[in-house]
């Protein structure tokens, strides 16, 4: 499930090779605002959808716990590992042509997925609707760009951007649960139609300019690998042991990759995240709490959909019912979230957020249904309390030519601390002896992380709301 909306990698003029920027008419910076919303809102849906459908794919297609992991993992892990080549590679194309072929991509395995004929192939059918997802998301960054030169209107337009992905969320636990009464296939094959106009919308916008922006191959390829081998091995912990001579290689291979990471970023010309990014304490706390954050946020609802569902009994539909507070709090509070003072409204979040996981850990298995969804609520008002201005927070202790893969390192945080909280979750409910006491440790586990960053973010830098 993904989070309320912030600003994704904004693919930035190549220092290399400068282009200017074409000047767009009205008719055709709408169509780019409209292809772009069309296109955040698909594939938030799909990150968020697939929760309440799961002991449905499972009653379909078979599988333990840890293939239904993969079904929400496989999506958020290709999705955090490319985002951030994919900025360069919506450069180097251009944004439109970036755009266009993402979407025929995302069509086409969401297709795939519908028509899976067994587990391991909606798997794999997941993953490429992931890697599709990341080319999406900034190409259609890119396209506002491009079509609103101006930074006023830009703002307003990424404003009305950020709407789709909070629609996305608020709608995707009830439509999930509508369509899975039907048939779960259903929620794929939703993507058809709405690619379909996606791509028309951008055929309607102008051609976009190439740049010749560096990449580079040594540190996508040992990020791939560590984020793959962590999730794989934390998975996989679940039902084989953490002894498993499996799971320790797949975690010695994470650790082997990410010091590879390290340091091809320290030798390589080009690294993926530019040198001293991370000299400011500000950077530092604030990707620390956007992983943070989607522990809390996109681990409950893969835990609570299966508890609803399998523990007490809830129909796919009442357990979408169950989410609309949480969501509706979070789009309604979201163009609010400007109004006040950053970092206190950062900490008050994640404190709202750690006392709801805890609460619910302990209480979740009797407590009635409407007070489950109250508390849930206190989960959503880390949506807008937590993730806007903490990017605000990001934008400002980063240079203008850092932004853009500053808030790309933000987001691949984020989608990571999805991922791995889904692997570690999952692996906690992996027993039916044994699942309520998984559902609460996970809960209490999400609510010590969000605690211990409300206190880290104590020391972010002070800053004044912006009205």
């Amino acid at each position: 499930m993904t989070t309320s909306p912030t600003p994704v990698h904004l693919p930035a003029a190549s220092a290399y090779t400068p282009v200017p920027e074409p000047v767009s008419d009205a008719r055709h910076a709408r169509s780019a605002l409209a292809a772009a919303v069309l296109g955040f809102f698909v594939v938030t849906l799909d990150a968020v959808v697939v929760n309440v459908t799961l002991p449905s794919i499972r009653a379909d297609l078979g599988g333990g716990v840890a293939g239904l992991q993969w079904v929400v993992d496989g999506y958020t892990l290709m999705f955090a590992a490319l985002l951030l080549t994919a900025g360069s590679v919506s450069d180097r194309v251009g944004a439109r042509r970036a755009f266009s072929t993402g979407t025929v991509v995302f069509v086409l395995a969401s297709i795939a997925c519908g028509l899976a004929p067994a587990l391991p192939v909606l798997v794999g059918a997941r993953f490429v609707q992931g890697a599709a997802a990341a080319a999406m998301m900034p190409a259609s960054m890119a396209l506002i760009r491009q079509g609103f030169p101006e930074s006023a209107a830009r703002a307003r337009a990424v404003a009305v951007w950020a709407m789709g992905g909070a629609v996305a969320s608020s709608a995707g636990p009830v439509l999930g649960g509508v369509l899975t009464m039907i048939d779960w296939r259903l929620i794929f094959f939703l993507n058809v139609p709405a690619g379909a106009l996606a791509l028309w919308l951008a055929s309607r916008t102008e051609a976009s300019p190439r740049r010749r922006v560096p990449f580079d191959p040594v540190g996508q390829l040992t990020g791939v690998v560590a984020m793959s081998a962590a999730t794989f091995a934390a998975i996989e912990a679940g039902a084989r042991g953490f002894g498993s001579a499996t799971v320790l290689s797949a975690f010695g291979l994470a650790v082997a990759a990410l010091a590879g990471f390290v340091v091809a970023q320290r030798r390589v010309a080009h690294p993926m995240l530019p040198r001293g990014l991370f000299a400011s304490r500000a950077v530092v706390i604030t990707v620390v709490t956007g992983f943070a954050f989607m522990v809390g946020y996109y681990g409950l609802p893969f835990v609570i959909s299966l508890f609803l569902q399998q523990h007490r009994g809830l129909s796919a539909l009442h357990t979408g019912l169950v989410f609309v507070p949480m969501m509706l709090v979070g789009a309604a509070l979201t163009p609010l979230s400007a109004r006040f003072p950053r970092k206190p409204i950062i900490v008050i979040g994640l404190a709202l957020m750690a006392i709801g996981l805890a609460v619910l850990g302990f209480t979740a298995a009797s407590m009635p249904l409407w007070v489950l969804a109250g508390l849930m609520m206190l989960v959503g008002l880390g949506g807008p309390t937590v993730s806007p201005p903490a990017t605000a927070v990001l934008l400002d202790a980063v240079p203008a030519r850092q932004a853009g893969v500053a808030s790309g390192v933000f987001n691949t945080s984020r989608q990571l601390g999805g991922a791995l909280a889904v692997a570690v979750f999952g692996g906690l409910l992996t027993h039916p002896d044994t699942f309520a006491a998984g559902v609460r440790t996970s809960l209490l586990i999400a609510a010590v992380v969000l605690a211990a960053t409300a206190v880290l973010a104590l020391f972010l830098p002070a800053t004044k709301a912006t009205r």
